[in-house]
């Protein structure tokens, strides 16, 4: 599965989740994380600057907040 961390430079909340996938990931979770950085593109920082971290996997989103269980579950609703 491949997976999207919107993120930035300097978020903790980013380091966060970024942990958060690497946590389920190293639990057997069968994923690819890709970290887009919003400040390389207008558009990625017009649409998540102020919601990151954002998670997607196809086209479905989960941002910020979420637990790692909410985190799980939206994972494992795409498999």
């Amino acid at each position: 599965m491949n997976v999207t961390l919107f993120t930035t430079l300097g978020c903790h909340l980013c380091d966060e989740a970024l942990h958060m996938l690497q946590e389920l990931q190293a639990t057997g979770k069968d994923m690819d994380i890709v970290e887009a950085e919003i400040a390389d593109s207008d558009t990625l920082r017009e649409k998540y600057g102020i919601r990151i971290p954002v998670v997607r996997v196809s086209e479905d989103e989960i941002g910020w907040p979420f637990s790692i269980d909410e985190l799980k579950d939206f994972l494992s609703s795409h498999k």
